[in-house]
């Protein structure tokens, strides 16, 4: 379980295919304080430490992260958004993240406003997945709250902070990006629509 507060951001070193599976190293300036089997969100996407070294550790995405992810358009020398788990006790200063992103998204319009950035993005809007002004959606593993909100189009505002300390300063016009949407609005609308053929 995460909050989608960014701890830190990671570099990726290599990619290494094995297989339908993809190793990833990154470096990261908390490495060293990872364990084996840990869990990580990188730009929002669970996924496991196997192997640590110094400050560079790995993880295994397997075909159907790959699949439904923007992880098989990484590159070496990109940078990835980092959370550890949250633990019990800690303040939930973003919302309830889960790590399992629902599908990519693109980037459609980038738009610097005095001193903020005003960022929209596109989604299948036959998804069934909806958001709502000033509900919460995640983006790259990033908490937001929506500023705008249509049929298969989500917008959101990002303050010079998050845009200096997250990977957000590195989309463009046509990045792909990972969407998990709030769990509470999936629950609702998985409500209304029923369950059968579902």
């Amino acid at each position: 379980m995460f909050t989608g507060i960014i701890e830190s951001i990671g570099e990726i070193i290599t990619l290494k295919a094995d297989g339908g599976n993809l190793h990833i190293t990154l470096r990261c300036d908390f490495a060293q304080e990872l364990k084996i089997d840990q869990s990580l969100a990188h730009d929002g996407v669970c996924l496991t430490v196997v192997d640590i070294q110094g400050d560079q550790y790995t993880v295994t995405a397997i075909e159907e992260t790959l699949d439904k992810t923007n992880l098989s358009k990484w590159q070496v020398g990109g940078i990835v958004n980092l959370e550890r788990a949250m633990q019990l006790g800690d303040r939930l200063d973003g919302h309830i993240v889960q790590g399992h992103v629902d599908l990519v998204g693109t980037c459609t319009l980038v738009e610097e406003k005095d001193g903020s950035w005003h960022y929209v993005f596109a989604y299948d809007k036959d998804s069934g997945h909806v958001t709502v002004s000033k509900g919460s959606i995640t983006i790259n593993g990033v908490s937001l709250t929506v500023v705008d909100s249509a049929p298969g189009i989500v917008g959101v505002a990002i303050i010079p902070y998050t845009y200096a300390h997250t990977n957000f300063k590195a989309l463009s016009a046509g990045s792909a990006v990972n969407l998990e949407f709030d769990i509470i609005g999936k629950y609702v609308s998985r409500i209304s629509r029923g369950y059968a053929g579902t």
